[in-house]
């Protein structure tokens, strides 16, 4: 086909338009050259031509759309991104069914965010008409990205994901004001401002005139994340309009690289102005005299701002401020004195790192009465939400936990009642599964190239100071190291690494952050880096590792063939990293003043420096050009330490040459040791199960109505390691356990009910019948003692089908308080799965005690003494059976216990164990227990253990949903 065929087919793939037939407008455009016009198989053969390079993009990018499209009306009854939609789509084109399964395989279905949203009480009113009518500051967003090489897919996918967040807002020229709620989850250092931003540069275009960006608590991420709006979406216009200048000494605004807008939105009345509340240098002050920045202009005075008369040509004020009680009380108290009536600005609030210090910490069960008590903070974005009644707020965060635990029926709150949208994983992204092996590859057969561990991932194991020093030196080693490849690259013709950095995050303490940033700076100036003695340890350290992995993961960069190479570009990144005052930078609350340091800007120039902090390098901050990270801090909450996890983000150009140095046995409560990098595992595979659930959850039935809303069925939030929480406790508080499932370890259940009359024992009794009657072994199987001496115990086994054991505890009841619902939970869930398919059942005989004659059965048993829980009820058992516990974790498979050869012969991957024991539970006025017999069944208690197959839960896991509670009338807690 000729070129001409080419741009006929690619015109009618316009941007923003519906599928239609393309047969008919293209043999319209070529009548002179083709009068007998195409056939739909020729549309078909260009469509799959690899050389109609213009027609496969728009075609491509058009179908992206198109598979997304959600609000228009020629979707009819077909879902966002499923084959029906494809099909659809393929019909309105006019392509025949027999060319459907080619055009499949040419253009696959890319996938998309995966939204959980309740019904919106509005029909559709962000249509790509509406878009195409207002897209001013999407446009210029656009061209940014471009300019920062992001490809067309890419940009692509960030039109469908924050049109996917946008329309899901109110409309802002609605009569009525309503207020949606939601929660975008994205990945740590993934590109959630960059998705913020451009739901930002929508929502302005589509009418929202007040932009409040909440950022976290720390003022060098609310400048950072004001000077990004500021560069890629105000623009030198807006910014030059206002009285500000700070950016006078900017390394970025003298060059010219702040977005300048195709037209100076000051000078015409056909586009809003951005005036700006806020700056890169000053949060949110009080505005006092120049409170008329806050009054918006109107064109017609009879009719409300947000009349579209009015709305469109008023100008958009945007603030960016901290999560800072002082600085929100300013705004709260600035916005009660604005002259234009608060229920007519439609407003839109992004709560950047929406899980911290956003979330009401107040313990329901702790208020003073029935009305709801707050947080500082979340007190004043409750009243901001309060005051501002068509305020829109979306919370931001990579670890939502916190946020889905919210009580949903708290009427002002942040729980994201109207939408859960969580984004995809980016392609060049770098995140916790680049850094950990989630296919579980044996340890004997991992190398860089199938690994990630091998290849990004070492070890810190130091049990002395000299150990930690020559770790410290590695790492130390590794970073100038790193520097001289990436002036290697960009000799080759790379563009040039302005920053790289090194991590070190040890503590939150600030004075062990002093101690270890003197360890970093004496290392610097023994290391030898400016003299010959250095090079034989750095040639080591390239050819064992740099080189091997560059060459694994790298192949596509320039790397030196040889260390010769690579030598002269050693002294240059030692004296790049050694300019200014120190090659350190402590970053911290401490006053700048307290260090004779530089100060830490990316903004005004390139930083090749290290890093040594805590908080403030830890949530929502990016750390550029960080290529080296020193971790040895441990913390019990998993949203926390995912958010440490600086190490995660974009690296272009140097992916190949990160490392995670990490400890493998970090100090805690009671001397035991962590192993970080395994918590770091773990909350990995936590958050890819969250979102697992979250994609079950989401879709719609065949009435077009949502499977399931945020409300009603909020996500499983999963716990894999007992000690690391989702969130903080105190964050918790409307969360309930509802899984938990440890693989190869046992669990007690002993939690029994008052004895009453007896009858429950009686029953309890009656319902593990089945499986006392499969007992037809007896071996003798081993234990350790407290002394770590090996021992050993007869007991009478069998193997019982997994369901048989579950219809047996289904029918045990269990004191008030407790619940054995997470427990079933993974019993039943390993069960469905095929993980789980039998018991081996042991009841263990003491040596010292006969077994005793029951009334009613068959043979004899054996009966121990238990004491029961002597508190406020008469309830629960100290324990089962500890001791015997190795042998049913080793038949379960744990590969820490030993309990001896017959528990060996026992284990299968699929088979898990349980202990049986029978506790003397006489009357209360019967005091003597049982010796001999005849016993009644209500005179005992039935106990037991059991540990699932290792296999099923090889790390454990624990899972919580949040609670539904009632509404209450909303005051601020004191």
């Amino acid at each position: 086909m000729s070129d001409e065929v080419f741009r006929a087919v690619a015109r009618e793939l316009g941007d923003g338009f519906p599928p239609e037939n393309v047969l008919y407008p293209v043999n319209a455009r070529l009548r002179a050259s083709y009068p007998d016009g195409l056939t739909i198989a020729d549309i078909i053969d260009v469509f799959l031509d690899d050389s109609a390079v213009g027609v496969r993009t728009a075609l491509t990018s058009r179908l992206r759309q198109w598979d997304a499209e959600s609000v228009e009306t020629w979707v009819g009854a077909t879902v966002p991104q499923s084959p029906e939609r494809r099909a659809r789509i393929y019909d309105l084109l006019g392509l025949p069914v027999d060319a459907h399964a080619e055009m499949d395989a040419h253009f696959p279905r890319e996938g998309g965010p995966v939204v959980i949203a309740a019904q919106q009480p509005w029909d559709p009113w962000y249509t790509s008409e509406r878009r195409r009518e207002h897209d001013f500051y999407w446009r210029a967003y656009k061209r940014v990205l471009a300019d920062k090489n992001w490809d067309e897919a890419t940009i692509g996918k960030l039109d469908i994901a924050t049109t996917e967040v946008v329309h899901r807002l109110a409309d802002p020229t609605r009569p009525e004001p309503y207020q949606s709620k939601g929660l975008v989850v994205g990945y740590v250092q993934s590109g959630k401002t960059a998705n913020f931003s451009g739901v930002v540069a929508k929502a302005i275009d589509a009418g929202y005139r007040l932009v409040i960006v909440l950022t976290g608590t720390i003022e060098i991420l609310r400048s950072q994340t004001q000077r990004r709006l500021d560069m890629e979406l105000v623009g030198r216009q807006n910014i030059s309009a206002g009285v500000d200048d700070d950016y006078a000494n900017d390394e970025d605004w003298r060059h010219g690289n702040f977005l300048e807008h195709e037209i100076d939105p000051n000078k015409t009345n056909e586009i809003p102005a951005i005036r700006r509340l806020t700056t890169s240098t000053f949060d949110y002050k009080s505005l006092l005299a120049g409170l008329s920045a806050l009054h918006f202009e109107t064109v017609d005075h009879s009719l409300p701002l947000n009349d579209p008369k009015n709305l469109y040509p008023s100008n958009i004020r945007i603030a960016v401020v901290k999560k800072n009680v002082s600085s929100l009380k300013k705004l709260v108290a600035d916005l009660k004195k604005v002259p234009t009536e608060l229920d007519q600005i439609p407003a839109l609030i992004i709560d950047d790192e929406a899980d911290q210090a956003s979330v009401n910490t107040i313990d329901p069960k702790k208020m003073k009465t029935e009305q709801i008590e707050r947080t500082a903070i979340n007190g004043q974005i409750a009243e901001i939400l309060g005051l501002l009644k068509r305020a829109q707020y979306i919370g931001y965060t990579a670890t939502p936990f916190a946020n889905v635990f919210v009580d949903p029926e708290d009427s002002v709150n942040v729980f994201p009642s109207d939408f859960i949208v969580s984004l995809e994983r980016p392609g060049p992204y770098m995140g916790g599964a680049d850094f950990h092996d989630l296919d579980d590859v044996e340890d004997d057969d991992k190398t860089p190239v199938n690994s990630n561990e091998k290849a990004y991932v070492r070890d810190l194991r130091a049990e002395c100071d000299e150990d930690r020093s020559a770790e410290q030196l590695r790492a130390l080693d590794s970073f100038v190291l790193t520097g001289a490849i990436k002036l290697f690259r960009e000799s080759k013709g790379a563009k040039p690494y302005r920053h790289h950095t090194m991590l070190v995050h040890e503590s939150v303490k600030q004075a062990e952050h002093d101690a270890v940033a003197n360890d970093f700076k004496a290392l610097w100036k023994s290391a030898g880096y400016s003299q010959a003695k250095s090079l034989s340890r750095l040639e080591k350290l390239w050819a064992e590792d740099f080189a091997v992995v560059s060459a694994a993961r790298g192949s596509e960069l320039a790397n030196p063939s040889s260390f010769g190479e690579l030598e002269e570009f050693i002294g240059a990144a030692y004296d790049k990293i050694s300019e200014g005052a120190s090659p350190v930078i402590v970053v911290n609350g401490a006053a700048e003043k307290d260090y004779k340091q530089d100060s830490l800007d990316f903004q005004e120039r390139g930083v090749w420096k290290i890093l040594v902090g805590g908080t403030k390098l830890s949530r929502g901050f990016t750390v550029e050009g960080l290529t080296i990270t020193y971790y040895t801090r441990r913390t019990g909450q998993a949203d926390t330490l995912m958010q440490m996890g600086r190490w995660f983000g974009f690296r272009p150009g140097y992916r190949d040459l990160v490392r995670l140095f990490i400890g493998r046995t970090v100090g805690g409560p009671a001397g035991a040791d962590y192993d970080m990098y395994k918590a770091f595992e773990a909350i990995v595979r936590d958050e890819q199960e969250f979102r697992n659930e979250l994609t079950r959850f989401s879709g719609v039935n065949e009435k077009g109505e949502p499977w399931v809303t945020p409300r009603d069925v909020p996500p499983m939030v999963f716990q894999q390691l007992p000690w690391l929480r989702p969130t903080a406790r105190n964050k918790m508080f409307n969360a309930d356990l509802v899984y938990r499932g440890m693989g190869g370890e046992s669990f007690s259940f002993t939690m029994q009910p008052p004895r009453g009359d007896g009858s429950i024992n009686a029953r309890h009794f009656d319902a593990v019948a089945p499986l006392l009657k499969s007992l037809d072994e007896s071996g003798s199987f081993n234990f350790v003692d407290k002394d770590d001496v090996s021992r050993s115990f007869t007991a009478r086994y069998g193997i019982v089908p997994a369901h048989v054991v579950l219809e047996a505890v289904d029918q045990f009841e269990w004191a008030n308080g407790w619940d054995f619902g997470p427990h079933r939970e993974a019993l039943s869930t390993a069960i469905e799965s095929g993980l789980l398919e039998d018991f081996a059942v042991l009841l263990p005989y003491p040596k010292t005690r006969e077994p005793i004659e029951i009334k009613g059965w068959h043979e004899k048993l054996p009966i121990v003494n238990r004491k029961r829980q002597e508190r406020e009820y008469r309830t629960g058992f100290t324990g089962t059976a500890v001791r015997e516990r190795d042998a049913i974790e080793h038949i379960a498979g744990s590969p820490k216990k030993n309990g001896g050869p017959l528990a060996g012969a026992l284990h299968r991957k699929t088979r898990g164990a349980l202990i049986l024991v029978f506790a003397n539970d006489p009357a209360p006025r019967q005091l003597k227990r049982a010796q001999a017999g005849p016993v009644d069944s209500r005179d005992f208690a039935t106990l037991f253990s059991y540990a699932l197959p290792y296999a099923a839960e090889p790390l454990g896991r624990i899972g919580f949903r949040v609670k539904q509670s009632g509404t209450g009338a909303i005051v601020d807690a004191n």
